[in-house]
């Protein structure tokens, strides 16, 4: 089972979770860029459709802390972030699961609570890949946390803390740089949404409700 590194960088990281493909859909038309306009008080969600599209994965999805779609994000274009994603992915035919998720962590930065949900069921690992990881119990605290459901949270926070910790847990990154991951994985994030009850999404996630998010 292949992990993706989780870093956190402006109140938004990558997932620590297993690569593993959702279904597909059809892909969308494209048009050599995209901007929006706006008062000026808005922030520039405008970028180059055409160049985001030519990055491969490890470029657009990865490169912390601007890169690909991680510039919109930074911005606080979420929403347009979240439709790149979707873009990027149908013109790939790439539906990784880390896609689906980040796109669902956009939705729920912008409030799109049902697209977002929708979004993290898609990334559900089967039970024998999940049987040593956790990912699930993941997916059900922070969809129990968006849907209000504290008794879920409690839950999956106790499954999740029950993981045996594995005796390497480490994750090595492309360029060769080993990174022990903290155990269980995640499990601050859900910390933070217990912190932060009722509060939205992108403020629970942030640095203000945990310090060292992992997702």
């Amino acid at each position: 089972m292949f992990l993706t590194l989780s870093l956190t960088l402006a109140g938004l990281s990558l997932v620590i979770g297993p690569s593993v493909s959702a279904q597909s859909a059809p892909t969308p038309s494209t048009s050599a860029s995209y901007s929006q306009d706006t008062d000026k008080s808005a922030p520039d969600c405008s970028y180059d459709l055409d160049a985001m599209l030519a990055l491969d994965r490890e470029a657009f999805d990865q490169d912390i802390p601007s890169g690909g779609w991680r510039g919109l994000s930074n911005a606080g274009c979420y929403e347009e972030a979240a439709e790149l994603i979707r873009a990027w992915r149908h013109e790939k035919r790439d539906h990784a699961s880390i896609l689906y998720w980040h796109e669902g962590q956009m939705r729920a930065f912008a409030g799109q609570t049902g697209q977002a949900i929708a979004l993290f069921e898609l990334t559900r690992s089967s039970i024998d890949d999940d049987a040593d990881f956790g990912w699930n119990h993941y997916v059900d605290g922070t969809i129990a946390f968006l849907r209000g459901d504290r008794e879920g949270l409690d839950r999956a926070m106790a499954r999740l803390a029950m993981m045996p910790e594995p005796s390497d847990n480490s994750f090595t990154r492309a360029d060769g740089t080993v990174i022990r991951m903290s155990w269980p994985p995640n499990m601050n994030v859900l910390k933070s949404f217990d912190a932060c009850w009722g509060r939205p999404y992108k403020d629970a996630y942030g640095d203000d409700c945990t310090q060292s998010p992992s997702n």
